[in-house]
């Protein structure tokens, strides 16, 4: 998970990305709303966390500016103001959660993951052109036909529709599909080559593509360089 933290106290900021990246979330930093601003023109974050009394824009108004761009990432507030109608404010701006200070860091961490969950549920579908994954059930369909798939096929197939249009590393599926090395050297060749005769029959367009010493990807015909 990205996230931007938007903290003028460099000791809390340090304090504050230590503890979250333990936890698996990386942080960018801004000191003030305007290089926040900036570096939203440039970065997409799953989540922003901000103060609210800050040197040049205050959080209020880089949270206004924001939400007037048309930026709806989820944003929490953090302050030390606990008064009702400084909270109301930050709600009335489009805060999505407010956090008043002291607070344990802990308390934080779950109430990014809440709202980064909110904001980006995980997906049980996944659909490329006419390819659809239900992940819940395992099951593949084309054209609205279900693919027949071996266990090995179907974990090809997740990994390289989850990471679609990226290339996916020979090593990565190998990971993915065989914990480890595959069980002869030419395995992940045959697996792409078994899996191409299933989800890419007659008449249809071919959707997976391999690319020379990077390795494979599948992506809708119009994705594909």
């Amino acid at each position: 998970m990205q996230i931007l933290l938007v903290e003028d106290n460099m000791d809390l900021a340090e304090l504050v990305i230590e503890y979250l990246e333990a936890e698996s979330i990386e942080c960018d930093i801004a000191y003030n709303g305007s290089m926040a601003l900036n570096l939203l023109e440039e970065n997409s974050y799953q989540v922003i966390v901000s103060d609210v009394m800050m040197p040049k824009m205050d959080g209020f108004s880089f949270l206004d500016k924001l939400r007037c761009s048309g930026n709806h990432t989820p944003c929490m507030l953090l302050t030390a103001r606990s008064k009702l109608e400084d909270k109301l404010t930050g709600f009335e701006k489009g805060a999505d959660d407010y956090l008043v200070k002291p607070f344990e860091l802990a308390e934080l961490t779950a109430r990014i993951k809440i709202l980064a969950h909110r904001a980006h549920p995980p997906a049980n579908k996944i659909n490329i052109a006419d390819l659809e994954l239900d992940l819940t059930a395992q099951q593949a369909y084309r054209a609205g036909q279900q693919l027949i798939l071996s266990a090995a096929e179907w974990r090809l197939l997740e990994i390289l529709v989850k990471r679609s249009p990226s290339v996916v590393a020979k090593v990565d599926i190998e990971n993915h599909v065989w914990g480890g090395e595959a069980p002869s050297q030419d395995a992940l060749k045959m697996l792409i080559y078994r899996l191409r005769k299933v989800v890419e029959p007659q008449k249809l367009s071919p959707l997976i593509t391999t690319v020379r010493g990077r390795g494979v990807m599948i992506a809708a015909p119009e994705e594909q360089a």
